[in-house]
């Protein structure tokens, strides 16, 4: 190792502790932390240390490096900050989006017509369909587990599945005829004025 590494130079010994009361009174103004400002003057003594020593080394130097550390350390703290609050945005965001009463009440009710409508197949097609699509088996895997056909499987799928289109075209219907008749009487409420 280097001894100018392992020792440092006399003169910026001599200076940093000369200068340091003003200079941890300095960082303390930008930083508004008193012990973030001691931590970054040991850091400016820290970074001049390790470089090379030189003849013009002034308390200008020691206390141009301060301040770059210590807008340095602002902006590191202003990004973690920004991450935190992001963080925090998404994740009560994520929370109202899937906590809400609204979604929560819409979602049952979705739920509740596709049981209804799933009620309405018979017994064998409804088990495979929520064998496939609630449980994640397979075809052959139902195949085998209800003791049918593969080709059997393929054609209950295809029954309910038609179902559950029918009965989203059914709603995507009902709600544009709602939005139209919402329309016709905002259309009809403004001309009366």
């Amino acid at each position: 190792m280097n001894t100018a590494m392992s020792k440092p130079p006399s003169s910026l010994l001599h200076m940093f502790l000369n200068e340091r009361q003003r200079l941890v009174k300095r960082l303390r103004q930008i930083v508004g932390n008193a012990s973030e400002a001691e931590d970054l003057a040991q850091d400016t003594f820290l970074k001049l240390w390790q470089r090379p020593p030189s003849d013009t080394d002034a308390p200008g130097l020691l206390h141009r490096t301060a301040h770059n550390l210590a807008l340095d350390h602002l902006r590191a703290q202003s990004v973690r900050k920004r991450h935190q609050e992001d963080e925090q945005h998404e994740s009560s965001h994520e929370h109202s989006q899937t906590h809400s009463p609204e979604k929560l009440a819409t979602t049952l009710q979705q739920w509740q017509r596709l049981i209804e409508q799933l009620d309405t197949l018979p017994e064998r097609t409804k088990h495979v369909f929520l064998l496939n699509r609630v449980e994640g088996e397979t075809y052959t895997a139902i195949a085998a587990r209800l003791g049918i056909s593969v080709s059997t499987v393929e054609k209950d799928m295809m029954r309910a599945m038609r179902l559950c289109r029918e009965r989203q075209k059914r709603i995507k219907n009902e709600e544009y005829r709602r939005v139209k008749r919402c329309n016709h009487n905002n259309t009809l409420h403004s001309d009366t004025r």
